[in-house]
């Protein structure tokens, strides 16, 4: 179970889109993750690295760097220093709201980044990188014909992964100037460095480069056959899996994800009990699958669960849909799917 919120926010250049990926219950810790060049917040990737870190009590900020997705600003002149910026703006916009990110994960070209912010943030105890590269120019490999032209103008117009854009003379010089080998020696952070040897994207000497360069702690995982963006749902879920692990040795609220229990548990009752955490919040053991309930913020509760009018109606839900399908498998009608859509409104008698 998990939720969601917009979190947009201001960076350097313009509004950026964002979304904020929450577990059930207060969250042990919050993280930012930075997706691959030319993506988006929504990529599969981002999403399940997202969502599989939820399961592990963790928040995830994910965001559209400026001029891509649903962010304002020019991509073509934000360059990787305005990746950088933005980076830190999605930080200190986290902090003022929630907390402060104590875990950066990187996606490719957001490896890099992610790699180059973390100096700068203090908040921060560890970095994941996935696919990185360890000099972001190495994106200029991907538009070697469009270098020719930058010589000659101002912009040209270059296409990585089928996808067509267009880059600035500024862009070029931003990524030439980047000292982010000595970044990563200087890092100071928990590192871990996730790649797969068959990367046809970012080769897999990166990694070997960030591993040799970075001090420890360090550690280097293999994602085997995984492509570079991480399409296969299994190979997304063990890159979260392997990163949330890694990090409960440098996050201490998340040693224990679960969420506290007021009572003793057991297999024949529903039981519900006060939870410590929040004005409203109850703490529900249904038949051993736990779970939270609250009230919204606006009557003084926290919002980290379902009210009682939303866990009545998903029971009611539930119940009708799996009735149907039941009943269709015993006429053996084609049923496909099963949605169904419910509300409510109090009437006072």
């Amino acid at each position: 179970m998990h939720r969601f919120e917009r979190f947009d926010f201001d960076g350097p250049s313009g509004r950026l889109a964002a979304r904020l990926d929450l577990p059930v219950g207060r969250p042990r810790a919050y993280a930012v993750f930075a997706h691959c060049f030319t993506c988006t917040k929504d990529i599969h990737a981002a999403r399940r690295v997202a969502l599989d870190l939820n399961r592990h009590g963790i928040g995830v900020l994910r965001f559209d760097f400026s001029g891509l997705g649903q962010s304002e600003g020019d991509f073509s002149n934000a360059g990787f220093t305005g990746n950088i910026e933005d980076l830190k703006a999605a930080a200190m916009a986290l902090g003022e709201r929630r907390e402060a990110p104590a875990l950066l994960v990187g996606h490719s070209w957001g490896g890099a980044a992610v790699l180059a912010a973390a100096g700068d943030l203090p908040s921060v105890r560890a970095v994941a990188t996935i696919g990185a590269p360890f000099d972001p120019a190495h994106v200029l490999n991907h538009f070697r014909g469009a270098l020719e032209v930058l010589e000659d103008g101002e912009s040209a117009k270059v296409s990585v992964g089928g996808r067509p854009f267009r880059i600035s003379r500024r862009f070029l010089d931003d990524v030439l100037s980047q000292r982010q080998e000595e970044r990563i020696r200087d890092l100071r952070r928990p590192l871990l460095i996730l790649h797969s040897p068959v990367d046809e994207i970012v080769g897999i000497e990166n990694a070997e480069a960030i591993y040799r360069t970075a001090r420890h702690p360090k550690s280097f995982v293999s994602l085997d056959d995984a492509d570079h963006l991480l399409r296969r749902r299994e190979d997304a879920r063990y890159a979260a899996e392997v990163i949330a692990a890694w990090a409960t040795r440098y996050l201490p609220e998340l040693l224990d994800p679960e969420l506290e229990s007021p009572f003793v548990e057991d297999a024949q009752h529903v039981i519900v009990a006060d939870s410590p955490t929040g004005r409203y919040q109850e703490v529900i053991s249904a038949k051993g699958h736990r779970m939270l309930a609250d009230e919204p913020e606006d009557v003084g509760g926290r919002n980290e669960g379902p009210d009682p009018y939303g866990l009545l109606l998903s029971a009611l839900g539930a119940c009708t849909a799996m009735t149907l399908r039941m009943y269709a498998r015993r006429k053996d009608w084609p049923l496909e799917h099963v949605a169904v859509r419910l509300a409510h409104r109090k009437v006072h008698a």
